[in-house]
């Protein structure tokens, strides 16, 4: 996937999810090279796509405007985030890859205002914090540390953990995952997540922060993983 897809996709995702409101201006696209470190033409390019597909309008010497939608109009996910949606588990089992999971922390506590606001609750709720690797193959491929509403995802229990969380939601509980919000960046390791991951901590790693979504627009998960080994998932860095 090019660089100005993988922009279009992230505002495409920011507009459904109400981040844009209709009618609200996007960053500049100086703002925008700066956040996708990116040029002015890989900008520009993503912002056509947009404008072609009917999500955007441009007033000369005004900025970039989200369109107010049809009533009844949906932006769906692009094949691509339908698929990331799966679950590494999944991911991996369709490779025929074995796929093991080392639970570190399983916890119950009140979130802070930033994870509650990601979750859109209240730092009064309640969210499992949950810290894991997950092996391939036996090789330790990424450190997850996870904050789930217990509102919307009761009864978890460790042996979900050790296993797939997104097929308990689904299967069990009767939700439908539908799409994700994530930025990506590289980061280097803590002493802790280089030995849990069995790697140096001059190696870098590629961060993916996360909300993930419902179908109906609720939040279910805000997560950030790290992925040692040469993982692959974007080929821009977003902040």
């Amino acid at each position: 996937m090019n660089k100005y897809e993988l922009i279009v996709q992230d505002l495409k995702t920011d507009i459904a999810i109400g981040t844009y409101p209709a009618y609200s201006r996007l960053p500049s696209v100086a703002q925008l090279c700066e956040q996708y470190e990116v040029s002015k033409i890989t900008i520009n390019k993503a912002l056509e796509v947009l404008e072609q597909q009917g999500l955007i309008f441009r007033r000369k010497g005004s900025g970039t405007f989200v369109k107010k939608l049809e009533e009844g109009t949906q932006i769906k996910p692009s094949k691509e985030v339908s698929g990331q949606m799966e679950g590494f588990m999944a991911e991996h089992a369709a490779r025929g890859e074995r796929v093991k999971s080392k639970v570190y922390t399983f916890e119950v506590e009140r979130p802070s205002e930033y994870i509650a606001k990601a979750l859109d609750i209240s730092t009064e709720d309640f969210v499992y914090r949950i810290v894991r690797v997950r092996l391939v193959e036996g090789t330790a491929q990424v450190i997850e540390y996870t904050y789930m509403p217990i509102s919307l995802v009761p009864n978890l229990k460790m042996a979900h953990l050790e296993h797939s969380i997104y097929n308990y939601i689904e299967s069990e509980i009767g939700l439908k995952i539908a799409n994700a919000h994530r930025v990506i960046r590289a980061v280097m390791p803590t002493e802790v997540e280089a030995s849990r991951l069995e790697i140096s901590t001059g190696d870098p790693l590629l961060e993916v922060e996360q909300i993930g979504y419902i179908d109906d627009g609720r939040a279910f998960e805000y997560s950030i993983s790290r992925h040692a080994h040469g993982y692959e998932f974007m080929t821009i860095s977003m902040h």
